[in-house]
């Protein structure tokens, strides 16, 4: 008497995000740099001249006023408590807490790209026409990965936001949020915490 053999389900591989995100490029016919937040794969819409001079601006701002940490184009990765990918996200303008170390770029080449989140003292956004993107799931992932400055700019609104004091209440990001919103304005100064200059959200009135 033979025995019955024992069946059990195929379990396929996860697949890491950044893998889902690489696929997305290259099947891109216009260059691309998507992103992935609260299990959501993202196209940014293709920035126009007013959203690009903008964000070049505040950038500059924060390199006159001798933030030399600031930076752009840089793409930042979270992770939950297993180390698995959580957000991919590629930031308009951000200030770093340090320059790369070595382990930083160890873990840029290991994760195909992306630096760790870790990294990152402040972040700013500028909309697009997906301005609830930038109002919603990716602020709840900043706050959730304890980034300290949170910069909005919401051409949708008209208005001009600065978000401190992460607050991540429980065990699920989705959750998180900023306990601060200082808000102006587009064309009013943006005050930001020391060490940080007063922002001139003037550029993006002429659209």
């Amino acid at each position: 008497m033979s025995a019955e053999p024992i069946m059990e389900p195929a379990v396929e591989p996860k697949q890491d995000p950044i893998d889902l995100l690489i696929a997305i490029e290259e099947a891109s016919l216009a260059p691309t740099r998507p992103e992935y937040v609260e299990g959501m794969a993202i196209v940014p819409p293709q920035p126009n001249d007013n959203h690009n001079d903008g964000a070049g601006e505040l950038y500059y701002q924060f390199r006159a006023a001798g933030i030399r940490l600031a930076g752009f184009n840089n793409g930042y990765r979270a992770a939950d408590r297993d180390g698995n990918t959580v957000a991919l996200v590629v930031p308009d303008f951000y200030v770093r807490l340090r320059k790369p170390s070595e382990l930083d770029e160890a873990y840029r080449n290991a994760h195909k790209g992306w630096y760790p989140i870790g990294m990152l003292a402040l972040v700013g956004e500028v909309t697009s026409t997906n301005h609830e993107t930038d109002t919603g799931p990716k602020l709840r992932v900043y706050a959730a990965a304890g980034i300290p400055v949170y910069v909005l700019i919401d051409r949708h609104s008209k208005t001009a936001h600065c978000f401190t004091d992460p607050v991540l209440p429980g065990a699920e990001p989705t959750e998180a949020y900023y306990a601060n919103d200082v808000k102006v304005g587009l064309g009013s100064p943006l005050p930001l915490p020391t060490p940080y200059p007063v922002l001139d959200t003037g550029p993006f009135l002429a659209e």
